[in-house]
């Protein structure tokens, strides 16, 4: 299905939008593709489960109703942060009318990636802006907040970069990180003239067009030495989303901390009903047909410990209902851990499991927007909300993209080909396009001869069944490798004529590279930074344009 958005400023009028649905792209879980076709006949997972936005609208009175009277508290932090992260006046008014008491949250939230992850942290962006402005309207005043996961401690998860080059090769950035700091929450970490240097480097890689150096600029004053990984992204995600007056929350502030401490010590309190409801849950998951979700026994604790190294450590609880530190030996009582959380609320840090319930508990959060694995965590986590006494929270599927540049969408036209038989692999269909359109000819020959030497070995071997059917059978030996040999020599055939033909070969590698990376979609892969040094930021606009809300599969943007 295609359809028209509108398209602001510079280049054509409008875009050309294609839907395709989840369940036609690889490598899909099971339950994300039942919850994104049914949500409803998921209830027993999902207990708050809301099928879309309009009806989203009469979970406002539950959400109100339930949330603790700190908002003050809250926007006074928020205000203090989003100053600092350089936010725009409309992101200051919208803090202003989350203080009243009638507004509602709408959340997503993502890691603090190198020149802000991949594109999917800007998707997921637009969409809790567009959810809150239609809520808005819609008569359930709302705004739009994302969660800067800072407090995570895997820094390989967020030190790489990829973005397309001149030429149209992928190309990657890693950060390797001192080891010292590699427990630490990433949000932290302070960027080291080394890394600043490998960042800006890397960002001559892009593409030379009247937006390059201003893209260039708002990169390395975000990600300069001296300053966090969590600051420069925080910066970052409050720059480019200025004019929607999104708000961006640390995580790792201490004044959030003590607003936080009364679920964090029921938190500790519920350990053990916790661990052994979340175990049920995952048993129920897998008799219901889906894969387990986040990995449980009866130690886990859904929380973190900051020791004095500043290092994120896990906590664990023993058989005898004491805890200790991943780690260290000695053993812990939950009495110290509360008094402690009293004390230094600071020292805690939420894991996956109990995050969404803390957020939940900050926020009046009426729904929030993440991708296929968040959403198969809340599968599970249903059940921390359960047992910590808070309702759960509706889970949308965030908006999917993949744009298609123009040069890109005449290959695929010129060769007949949808966006989806990208899939097959650059291997798998170079041939086809090879036979169909570069070299029919020979194709047509190498069909020929398999026919001919097919059907004459038939006839052969019906004469020697007759004499002896062990050389019918040693006939059949011989075709088999007859057969292998042709299919080789036909490989190579491909192989050579894909290197005669240097501009298809262009083509087709430069289309994989930007539309379907490393076996997967753009948006997994790709930085905004490619897509900024050529269009500066109405690429923003574009996206945001494109965003239908109903749509629950993949959009496909023809710029």
């Amino acid at each position: 299905m295609k359809e028209s958005a509108c398209r602001e400023e510079r280049g054509p009028t409008n875009l050309v939008v294609e839907s395709l649905a989840f369940s036609e792209i690889p490598g899909q879980s099971k339950l994300f593709l039942d919850y994104q076709s049914d949500p409803n006949s998921l209830s027993t997972f999902y207990p708050n489960v809301v099928s879309s936005i309009t009806t989203l609208l009469n979970h406002a009175a539950e959400v109100l109703r339930n949330y603790p009277d700190h908002r003050g508290d809250v926007c006074d932090v928020l205000l203090q942060q989003n100053r600092r992260f350089g936010a725009s006046q409309k992101t200051l008014e919208n803090i202003e009318r989350l203080r009243q008491g009638d507004c509602v949250a709408v959340l997503t939230g993502q890691q603090a990636g190198i020149l802000g992850g991949p594109l999917y942290t800007v998707h997921k962006a637009l969409t809790v802006i567009k959810a809150a402005e239609e809520l808005t309207k819609n008569g359930t005043p709302a705004v739009p907040i994302f969660w800067a996961a800072t407090e995570d401690h895997d820094f390989a998860e967020i030190a790489e970069a990829f973005n397309i080059d001149a030429s149209g090769r992928l190309v990657d950035l890693v950060i390797k990180g001192d080891p010292q700091n590699e427990s630490k929450p990433v949000g932290s970490i302070v960027i080291s003239y080394d890394d600043a240097e490998a960042i800006a480097e890397h960002l001559e890689s892009l593409s030379s067009t009247e937006f390059t150096d201003s893209t260039k600029e708002m990169f390395r004053d975000c990600w300069k030495a001296g300053s966090t990984y969590g600051l420069a992204f925080c910066s970052f995600i409050a720059k480019i989303f200025a004019s929607y007056g999104l708000i961006v929350v640390d995580p790792m502030s201490p004044k959030l901390k003590e607003i936080s401490a009364p679920l964090i010590v029921s938190a500790i309190n519920e350990q053990k009903t916790t661990a052994v409801s979340l175990l049920q849950r995952d048993a129920e998951l897998l008799t219901a047909g889906y894969h387990s979700q986040v990995v449980i026994d009866q130690e886990s604790v859904p929380l973190f410990w900051i020791n004095d190294a500043g290092e994120r450590r896990a906590l664990k609880a023993t058989h005898d209902g004491q805890f200790r530190i991943n780690g260290e030996r000695e053993m812990i009582s939950s009495e110290w851990l509360i008094e402690k959380v009293a004390a230094e609320p600071e020292r805690f840090s939420p894991g996956v499991m109990l995050r969404p319930v803390v957020q939940d508990y900050l926020f009046p959060t009426i729904c929030y927007f993440g991708g296929g694995a968040e959403i198969a965590y809340f599968a599970q986590n249903s059940e921390v909300y359960r047992v910590l006494g808070r309702p759960s929270t509706p889970i949308f599927h965030r908006q999917s993209f993949t744009i298609v540049e123009a040069k890109h969408g005449r290959t695929l036209n010129k060769f007949e080909l949808e966006f989806k038989d990208l899939f097959q692999g650059f291997d798998a269909l170079l041939p086809l396009i090879i036979e169909r359109f570069i070299n029919p000819s020979a194709a047509e020959s190498f069909a020929e001869t398999e026919e001919t030497i097919n059907s004459e070995l038939g006839k052969l071997a019906a004469e020697l069944n007759k004499i002896d059917p062990t050389l019918a059978a040693n006939l059949a030996t011989r075709q088999r490798k007859i057969a292998y040999h042709i299919a080789a020599l036909q490989k190579k055939f491909h192989r050579v004529q894909g290197e005669r033909d240097e501009t298809v070969d262009r083509q087709l590698r430069t289309a994989f590279a930007e539309l379907f990376p490393r076996s997967g979609l753009q948006e997994r892969s790709v930085g905004l930074a490619t897509y900024f040094g050529r269009h500066g930021n109405y690429c923003i606009d574009w996206l945001y344009e494109a965003i239908d809300l109903n749509d629950k599969g993949h959009r496909i943007i023809y710029l």
